[in-house]
């Protein structure tokens, strides 16, 4: 059983109270971590706001690729690691490990990065000879609230930015899911990250990340979660930094022109990938009418190929989603579309935390499962006649985080790009595509527009100063 106590000043704390986690296919205990109280928690955000370290940027990189070399040597460990307390299965959890160890090399290499600007000053009859220089400076002191999902990668991409900035943080992690952070912020301690710069803490919610979010001496909120919770947050922080990334409703969209077989291959990756549980995944499928008989088809073959189950077993696709409560209220959802017009086509069957892939043919953008966040292995297909109804489909929602399109025709591609309300348009390939440094992020109900990524994160973590120097030369 793993055991953390609160990191908090580069050592473990152990407490009086514990909070247990559990594996959802199992239901067996395989860890707990320590709980404390909110004035304890207010004494580590002042111990850590307090906390005075001098990296330079060669010391922050070499902290981060030893991180990362350390985190690749035990792939294994960490994957499995994340299959005890989420469910998911070792081929996803394979493959969260080593995005843990891109963010971290990422980070590293923009680290080293020169990140000044030079702006010449005698361009115009106002101007003088001098120069304008820019640099960054750290904030200070960054909250970090994680969700369950992804429990390592989460937590890297929110950690990772902040060494490579040279930034405090406290770290809170989701209680389901909290083992995978504790074993990184040990690692980063152990690669040589300053006692202090970053602690990790859980407690009795919501009263923990209220208390961050309220907090007079946090500079950046960064929080990846529910649009509700995100929004919640936001009417709450005050006069802070904030970067949100919030839930999403992807459509993808397959044009008359497309490939049948490309587009449901595109599906099955963007879509059963971590049990659905990616805000990014697929939860509209839009499919020319024309089309659609065979997309469903093709779509329904691959699904009944996929194999789920015990998330230890590697042949496995796909594992449990995050608990019996979760499958249990999408099967309700699913239950609640066909109840109301949607075909199933496979699938939909449950056995506690277990959620079989499934497939729904004639779903409508106002049924529950698609109008709201979803979070799990459904695929509904909608059907639409047009591109100006399937432009208009995709945009009703309240998410705009991402979104794809399936076609060849770059008129009608060149539209979805610039018409669909979201902040990433993959083109033949799922809406969840990206690497860890490039940006990433919505608008709408998605986020605030402000970018996650590695670069976009240690943007949010500095400050731009200015100053100038004479400068007469020609």
């Amino acid at each position: 059983m793993h055991q953390f106590g609160s990191i908090i000043g580069g050592t473990q704390v152990e407490s009086g109270q514990w909070i247990d986690v559990h594996n959802p296919f199992t239901g067996q205990q395989v860890g707990r971590v320590a709980a404390i109280t909110p004035a304890k928690a207010d004494a580590v955000l002042r111990q850590t706001h307090a906390a005075k370290f001098d990296l330079s940027r060669y010391d922050r990189a070499r902290i981060l690729n030893e991180m990362a070399a350390a985190s690749e040597s035990r792939s294994d460990e960490i994957a499995r690691l994340i299959t005890d307390e989420s469910g998911l299965g070792l081929k996803d959890t394979t493959y969260e490990a080593s995005r843990v160890c891109d963010v971290l090399r990422f980070a590293a290499i923009k680290a080293l990065d020169d990140d000044s600007e030079v702006f010449p000053c005698d361009i115009s009859p106002n101007g003088r000879r001098r120069r304008i220089y820019t640099t960054r400076q750290p904030l200070h002191l960054i909250a970090a609230i994680t969700p369950f999902n992804h429990p390592m990668n989460q937590v890297v991409h929110k950690i990772a930015p902040a060494i490579a900035t040279s930034n405090a943080v406290v770290l809170k992690p989701s209680e389901q899911t909290p083992l995978s952070a504790y074993y990184l912020a040990q690692l980063a301690l152990d690669c040589g990250l300053p006692a202090d710069m970053l602690n990790v803490i859980n407690g009795p919610s919501p009263a923990i990340p209220d208390l961050l979010v309220k907090h007079e001496l946090v500079d950046l909120i960064t929080f990846t979660g529910s649009s509700a919770i995100g929004h919640s947050i936001a009417a709450r922080a005050g006069y802070k930094r904030l970067v949100l990334e919030l839930g999403g409703s992807s459509a993808l969209l397959v044009l008359q022109d497309a490939d049948v077989e490309e587009a449901a291959n595109i599906t099955v990756a963007g879509l059963y990938k971590n049990s659905g549980q990616r805000c990014t995944a697929i939860r509209r499928i839009l499919v020319h009418r024309s089309l659609a008989d065979a997309f469903a088809t093709v779509l329904t073959a691959k699904t009944a190929a996929l194999k789920y189950g015990d998330p230890y077993d590697p042949a496995n696709d796909m594992g449990t989603v995050i608990s019996e409560t979760a499958a249990s209220a999408i099967e309700q959802r699913v239950a609640a579309a066909i109840s109301n017009g949607a075909t199933l086509l496979i699938g939909h069957k449950r056995d506690g935390a277990l959620y079989a892939p499934t497939v729904l043919d004639h779903v409508e953008n106002s049924h529950t499962l698609v109008a709201e966040e979803t979070f799990g292995p459904v695929a509904p297909i909608l059907r639409f006649d047009t591109l100006d109804e399937a432009i208009a489909i995709a945009n009703d929602t309240p998410y705009g985080l991402s979104g794809g399109v399936v076609s060849n025709h770059w008129p009608s591609v060149q539209r979805v790009i610039s018409e669909l309300e979201v902040g990433t348009v993959n083109v033949n390939e799922a809406p969840s595509y990206r690497l860890e440094w490039t940006p990433f992020g919505g608008i709408k109900a998605s986020g605030l527009g402000y970018k996650e990524g590695v670069i976009e994160t240690m943007k949010a973590m500095t400050n731009v100063k200015t100053y100038s120097l004479p400068w007469d030369a020609p």
